[in-house]
């Protein structure tokens, strides 16, 4: 496109010498180029800019379990807990006969949300031989003051590890190094992660000056075939911008995923506001990562949703529909009421099957 645009400005100069004093060739190649770049970049930008990412949604099997486990060990706080049910319901997740129980969760200013199905029954577990580089893996990052003492509440409460132990990222990884980070295991082996960053990386805010230890979300990661194909659903179609990115590899991430010979391709996305973001996580090596089953349903416990929020729902869905995005709901969905936090929804799924909770507040 940009060869063609050349040779069309050439053209143009060319026939317009003609006319024009050869005292004004400058001015005139300027005013062409200003006006064919601000032509590509206008062409480049996406129509749907995501604001925020919401809540991160997970679908539990013992609610009371799991409300117990996130409120003891990692210090979430429970906001509110509800039924739902009904058509509109139904028509936004994709299933039939639903009713489910939610238990909001709040850990400083991000939320996460608990669903357990009523109706109809949990859906399939997640597989116990599941790996990191699963494309169905998901987690998200909790940020830590102090990866001791948070290592030693999941130790007191004897959580299942995915790592062997706490990992610091080697100096090889400029954009990376020095972070510690360990993953776990809920109670429904959903796989999660702590995060600590030195005062040269992550964000002001997890640096501020706090007798906390856990301090919040920082980013859910989701496991990726290729970046490419993300990022064009991810940036291109809703407008979310890169923000950083690297290449982890060596003992230190073998022994985080706990795999063997890992080289993980990571890339960082936030929405217009900061935080959390998406992260994703390419695994070139191993090779193997099995992908999400076709016939996942919105029950299953290893579906999870992320909530995107846009101010447009109706051209956002209307946008992806021409740019054949996948969906799970019936069209966009007007709820009855505001329990969920917001008034119109839409569950799309991204390249690889995962599932994305667009709303409209």
């Amino acid at each position: 496109m940009i060869n063609k645009g050349r040779k069309a400005t050439l053209k143009i100069y060319e026939s317009s010498r003609k006319r024009i004093p050869f005292s004004a060739p400058i001015l005139l190649w300027l005013l062409l180029i200003l006006g064919f770049l601000s032509h590509v970049a206008t062409a480049q930008q996406p129509k749907v800019n995501v604001k925020a990412l919401g809540s991160i949604v997970m679908n539990v099997s013992d609610m009371d379990r799991s409300v117990d486990f996130y409120s003891k060990v990692l210090s979430f706080e429970k906001v509110s807990e509800f039924e739902l049910g009904g058509p509109e319901y139904e028509k936004l997740f994709g299933v039939d006969g639903l009713r489910i129980r939610v238990a909001v969760m709040r850990l400083e200013e991000q939320n996460i949300e608990l669903i357990q199905y009523i109706a109809p029954k949990d859906g399939d577990p997640i597989p116990m031989d599941s790996r990191s580089n699963d494309l169905w893996f998901q987690h998200f990052a909790i940020v830590v003051s102090d990866m001791d003492k948070a290592y030693a509440q999941l130790q007191k409460y004897k959580v299942k590890q995915i790592s062997t132990n706490p990992q610091t990222l080697p100096e090889t990884n400029k954009a990376a190094a020095g972070i510690r980070a360990v993953k776990f295991f809920d109670p429904d082996r959903h796989p999660l992660e702590l995060l600590w960053f030195p005062l040269d990386k992550g964000d002001p805010r997890w640096h501020s000056s706090t007798e906390k230890v856990f301090l919040g979300i920082d980013h859910t990661a989701i496991g990726i075939g290729d970046t490419e194909a993300s990022l064009k659903f991810y940036s291109e179609l809703l407008g979310l911008r890169v923000a950083g990115g690297s290449i982890n590899k060596g003992m230190e991430q073998d022994n985080l995923d706990n795999v063997n010979g890992a080289m993980v391709r990571i890339t960082f996305l936030r929405p217009q506001t900061t935080f959390p973001g998406i992260e994703f996580l390419e695994y070139e090596k191993p090779e193997g990562g099995r992908p999400i089953p076709t016939d996942t349903d919105s029950n299953d416990i290893w579906r999870w949703h992320t909530k995107l929020v846009v101010d447009d729902l109706n051209s956002t869905v209307k946008w992806l529909r021409e740019n054949n995005a996948r969906f799970i709901s019936l069209g966009v969905v007007t709820l009855p009421d505001d329990k969920l936090g917001f008034s119109k929804g839409v569950i799309v799924l991204d390249p690889d099957g995962h599932a994305m909770l667009i709303v409209e507040k």
